[in-house]
């Protein structure tokens, strides 16, 4: 047999079985088999991964387009999660309008520019949705479906988005369930009480971002996680929870998962990293908000304990002219997907809290796993050959700007880092070699996710 490349002397950091010390072998984009040091067929090409680790291409799976330039949007945020060392986006698409009437124009665009490979989860607002749900799986291949449980009434309307309530929650987690192998992506928080809170926060004078805490306090996304546990249960539903950020909502999650465990839990690595005390102003509003120092230690014990079971960026690439204001002004979100995997490393592996195959299992297998990505978050013999070469000792300073993204900073701007991907390689080709990117867009494929089969869109 003969390959087109080898991946030779690099120690594989497997989810399952820990480091292993093989090499790898590529055929046609896939992955043809792992063999003892040596022992590899002949190739085209020889990689001496000497040193380095390797991991399954990385997976974020909660980005989100249509905050950037929309012309080279995909282009420039696939590139920069590249940079990364990711493999595969999921991002979110926001429509009050039926996705048959709108997908098609998104898809194409996307598939020219893209240079890694892309999917989506669709919001759902509408009795429309509802009704055309199941030939949003079958046609789209889309299995996990966004919910917004604090838009109701205008709240949701900057997104385009229209209201809904708990009747139609209910009716949603329903069809999931009469569907099967559906997700539903529940955003977890209780705006009749945040509406209240926030008056009482602004009319105090405060502008920090422990004020805009005090506006969206725990318990507004434990409720509304108990809520959504109760529902779930009820209907026999799965539901993912994004973002979570306190200690009190992962606690009921827990409680919870003794008695249904279809539950699945996401952090961020800001959640990770920065309390309400950080002192960067308005460039650190997101939603949630930055939490307690406790909550930020009951992240990590989340992460070490298999509670969390995803660690995604909610990468919003806005301009940091629009977080230059006040923080009830100021646009929330911020760019993340290039700097996750340098974050766990930095503080999680090398300040003991993570091993590298629990972050794998974070960033690869976990996420493949819940969003059925066939072929990915694995390096098994019949998977894409979408592999991340990571350089674990490296230290490097994050610079906005030779990462990439349309947005033009970094919540870690001027910090040096511990851990950098040194090569992204998708489907045996590699798109970044030493933060140069060397893929093309329109290289990404789209991703077909449908439990069912026949989906109608090409690749």
């Amino acid at each position: 047999m003969n390959c087109d490349l080898v991946i030779s002397n690099g120690t594989i950091v497997d989810p399952v079985e820990g480091l292993v010390h093989r090499d790898i072998a590529v055929s046609s984009g896939l992955v043809v088999g792992q063999f003892m040091p040596g022992h590899a067929p002949d190739a085209t090409e020889i990689l001496d991964a000497t040193g380095m680790h390797v991991f399954p291409g990385l997976i974020d799976a909660h980005v989100h387009f249509g905050f950037a330039q929309p012309i080279t949007e995909y282009s420039s945020e696939t590139a920069y999660a590249a940079q990364g060392g990711f493999t595969s986006v999921l991002g979110y698409f926001l429509s009050s309008e039926s996705y048959k009437d709108v997908f098609d124009a998104e898809f194409a665009h996307a598939r020219q520019r893209a240079l890694v490979d892309f999917g989506f989860h669709f919001s759902v607002t509408s009795e429309r949705h509802l009704e055309e749900m199941n030939d949003y799986v079958t046609r789209f291949g889309v299995n996990s479906f966004k919910y917004f449980m604090n838009f109701k009434g205008e709240e949701g309307r900057y997104l385009g988005l229209d209201g809904t309530d708990d009747g139609y929650f209910y009716a949603l987690l329903e069809r999931a369930a009469e569907i099967g192998e559906v997700t539903i992506v529940v955003h977890t928080e209780n705006i009749e009480l945040v509406n209240r809170f926030r008056r009482s926060s602004i009319m105090s004078g405060g502008d920090t971002l422990k004020d805009w805490n005090l506006s969206k306090p725990n318990f507004t996304e434990a409720e509304s996680v108990i809520r959504a546990l109760a529902f779930a249960e009820h209907l026999g539903a799965t539901i993912y929870i994004p973002h979570i950020s306190t200690r009190m909502a992962l606690d009921e999650v827990r409680r919870w998962r003794d008695r249904y465990d279809r539950v699945y839990v996401e952090t961020c690595p800001h959640y990770l990293t920065h309390d309400w005390d950080a002192d960067i102003g308005a460039i650190g509003k997101a939603n949630p908000p930055f939490r307690s120092p406790d909550d930020v230690a009951a992240m990590w014990e989340g992460l070490a304990d298999g509670s969390i079971d995803v660690v995604a960026s909610d990468h919003v690439p806005r301009k940091r002219a629009t977080k230059e204001t006040s923080v009830w002004s100021a646009s929330q979100g911020f760019p993340g997907t290039a700097t996750i995997l340098p974050v766990l490393l930095h503080h999680g592996y090398h300040a003991g809290r993570l091993s590298l195959p629990r972050i794998a299992e974070l960033l690869t297998s976990s996420p493949a796993r819940i969003f059925s990505m066939n072929g990915k978050g694995s390096l098994a013999p019949g998977s894409d050959a979408d592999i991340t070469l990571v350089d674990i000792d490296k230290v490097k300073n994050v610079d906005p700007e030779a990462l990439g993204s349309w947005s033009d900073y970094s919540l870690y701007e001027g910090q040096a880092l511990k851990g950098w991907p040194i090569r992204t390689i998708l489907r045996g080709q590699t798109v970044m070699l030493d933060g140069t990117i060397t893929g093309e867009g329109g290289y990404g494929r789209y991703l077909t996710r449908s439990p069912v089969s026949g989906s109608s869109v090409g690749s």
